[in-house]
């Protein structure tokens, strides 16, 4: 054999042996489990009954998903805390698991989960429930479309893996309803679609006292967070923003955006935030108004407001948000329009 053959045989076999490791690697890599109930949600032995590990939350001011009924857990590993030298973005340990479970007219629909597998992968996927509510399968990449009717002529998505990611994002992804604001002990009684904390959930009270954050940031508890704002209605609104709009509109995030900041973490100060609001011209155009004369907020045409207007659309080239709901809610349209007709009226 002569040395160019022995070279280009060696190249190869090095070529292969990188191709073997690679294909090695993609098979060992953790992947989210065919079954619900192989994700360590239930206890052993016990399907149906949640894992005490496992403990139940509730943001305070929830995301909009279609008027579904939602029950959530979080795992933290044993001796793990979550790091939050960035107070407005924790970041998780290695092993952290998250489900949210929806029902619909008292059936249990979809099981979502969110697990940190590894330092640098998080794996998203969606579990469908079957007909005898006695387990949930995976869902496929793409999602299930239409799985159950949630109004006249409308039907609820399952959202497959890459729904998962548009709304979590790729930078820095994570949880959505799982941060400082969400959990602060200082609830807000009038958040829109509220839910009252159960026996047994757990808040930032619990995670301080657990020492499970990192630094322990005693001053969640002294000075717990929370939207400052002159008006209960003002406070609810934009805690409202904050759930269902802030993951995008702000300046950290997977978008462009120039606006106000919507994100938990810089919604202290409500009262700038409205201002900014009814200052920032957008480029999307509300229909039916002159070019250029689009604000996010008009206290004074509340119907030019590019916000509610999107609100209230559900086509999908102008809805907000863009993915997840098929139904508007009106609920929190009919507190945006009280708001802009009264408290930011005055101004």
């Amino acid at each position: 054999m002569t040395g160019r053959v022995r070279a280009a045989s060696a190249a190869l076999a090095t070529i292969w042996m990188g191709a073997l490791l690679t294909a090695t690697r993609a098979a060992e890599a953790p992947c989210a489990p065919p079954r619900l109930s192989d994700t360590a949600l239930y206890a052993a032995g016990h399907p149906g009954l949640v894992d005490p590990a496992n403990r139940a939350f509730s943001p305070q001011y929830p995301l909009w998903s279609d008027g579904a009924a939602k029950a959530r857990w979080v795992y933290l590993p044993p001796g793990t805390a979550i790091d939050t030298t960035d107070a407005g973005d924790w970041q998780f340990p290695v092993g952290t698991r998250f489900w949210k479970e929806f029902t619909f007219n008292g059936r249990k629909i979809e099981t979502r989960f969110l697990w940190r597998a590894t330092a640098d992968r998080w794996i998203f996927a969606t579990y469908v429930w079957n007909e005898e509510q006695s387990d949930a399968v995976l869902a496929p990449d793409e999602g299930v479309r239409g799985i159950v009717e949630v109004g006249a002529g409308r039907r609820h998505d399952v959202p497959g893996s890459s729904d998962c990611r548009a709304c979590h994002g790729s930078k820095r992804p994570g949880p959505l309803g799982f941060n400082a604001l969400q959990l602060s002990t200082d609830r807000d009684p009038h958040a829109i679609h509220g839910e009252p904390l159960a026996p047994g959930m757990i808040d930032l009270g619990t995670l301080v006292r657990e020492r499970k954050l990192a630094p322990v940031r005693p001053e969640l508890l002294s000075n717990p967070p929370r939207i400052h704002a002159s008006t209960p209605l003002t406070r609810s609104v934009l805690g409202y923003f904050a759930a269902n709009c802030g993951t995008c509109h702000n300046r950290s995030g997977e978008t462009t955006f120039t606006g106000p900041s919507l994100k938990h973490s810089d919604l202290s100060d409500g009262e700038a935030t409205t201002a900014g609001l009814l200052a920032y011209a957008t480029a999307w155009q509300v229909p039916g108004q002159p070019e250029g004369t689009s604000r996010m907020l008009n206290a004074a045409t509340p119907d030019a407001s590019a916000m509610l207007a999107r609100m209230r659309s559900r086509r999908p080239s102008s809805q907000m948000p863009p993915l997840g709901t098929v139904l508007r809610d009106d609920t929190a349209i009919d507190a945006v329009t009280k708001w802009l007709a009264t408290d930011l009226a005055k101004r």
